[in-house]
């Protein structure tokens, strides 16, 4: 309870203001957290209306439970399930799907989940964890390259081939040691291995979030949920993405600037403009966090939130 206390969901208004275009219609919550934009959703929604929300964490899963609103649904899978999710409820399209990336504060705030480096508790890292593998699994199989592979790349890392030698070199003395399972001691090994620290961000910071990344697939379900979000839109139906770093950010502004823009066509060919298919998405814009939320919560200073409508059946 504490922990869900101290959660305070980032551009709550702007996401709901942006996300909802009807109030009898279908919306996906993809990212239910502890339900803040959910409560939000079916506080402005009509009786008609229908939200379906998604959440891998078991903890978020038990949250969602306790809405007692018939017109909610908790879907206990990742969001990259939304296509045939929404298939076998027998939903066509809908109306707006919302995606609040990353990993909520109750996540990181508890020890016992391993995403910070803040307190030493079991290298989990896993958003389910019952399922998959956990980071401590993975890192006692990944080669060097892998490893280096990860850190540089989802961990935008330029101490990652230091960071993977250390990783390394740590494995090997597993039989005198025993597995590497503390977020605490991952830590430490990471702190001895980055040369220089950038100002007043944690030396472990880049490869936790790698790290938890790579474990949990969060790349490449993104980019699935994307595609599978506007193929579920309807007309005029909004798609609401808050991003928190620069990776995921990256990949949501390029699909919106692709999807918005009409396909290339050879000028040579006879064809006539009006003849070429529209393209799918508008973009309506991006918002950052106000000033005000920033007091409140210095967690929203990396939000980005980008908006897109669906104009082409």
């Amino acid at each position: 309870m504490e922990n869900e206390l101290q959660h305070r969901t980032v551009l709550l208004e702007e996401a709901v203001n942006a996300l909802i275009t009807r109030t009898d219609g279908v919306y996906v919550d993809g990212t239910f957290g502890r339900g803040g934009h959910s409560r939000a959703v079916l506080a402005k929604l009509g009786e008609a209306a229908r939200l379906i929300a998604f959440d891998k964490d078991p903890q978020a899963i038990a949250t969602a439970r306790a809405i007692g609103d018939p017109r909610f649904e908790i879907v206990h899978e990742s969001f990259a399930s939304l296509a045939p999710a929404l298939a076998t409820r027998g939903i066509g399209r809908v109306a707006g799907v919302l995606l609040d990336l990353g990993v909520s504060s109750p996540q990181l705030d508890d020890p016992s989940r391993g995403f910070s480096f803040r307190a030493d508790g079991p290298l989990d890292m896993r958003m389910d964890p019952t399922r998959g593998e956990s980071a401590s699994e993975w890192l006692a199989r990944a080669s060097q390259q892998e490893l280096t592979e990860v850190i540089r790349d989802y961990g935008e890392e330029r101490f990652a081939v230091q960071i993977a030698k250390a990783l390394v070199a740590r494995r090997a003395e597993s039989d005198r040691l025993g597995p590497l399972d503390r977020t605490g001691e991952l830590a430490e090994i990471v702190a001895r291995a980055v040369k220089t620290r950038e100002k007043g961000k944690d030396p472990a910071t880049r490869t936790f979030q790698a790290i938890r990344i790579h474990v949990n697939q969060e790349l490449a379900e993104l980019q699935v949920v994307l595609e599978a979000a506007l193929s579920s839109l309807e007309q005029g139906g909004r798609l609401v993405v808050i991003s928190f770093h620069s990776l995921e950010d990256r990949i949501v502004k390029r699909f919106m600037q692709a999807r918005a823009s009409a396909p290339a066509v050879d000028r040579r060919l006879p064809i006539r403009a009006v003849d070429l298919p529209a393209a799918p998405l508008k973009i309506i814009g991006r918002v950052f966090a106000s000033d005000a939320e920033l007091d409140a919560n210095p967690r929203a200073r990396s939000a980005v939130m980008r908006v897109a409508e669906r104009v082409a059946p």
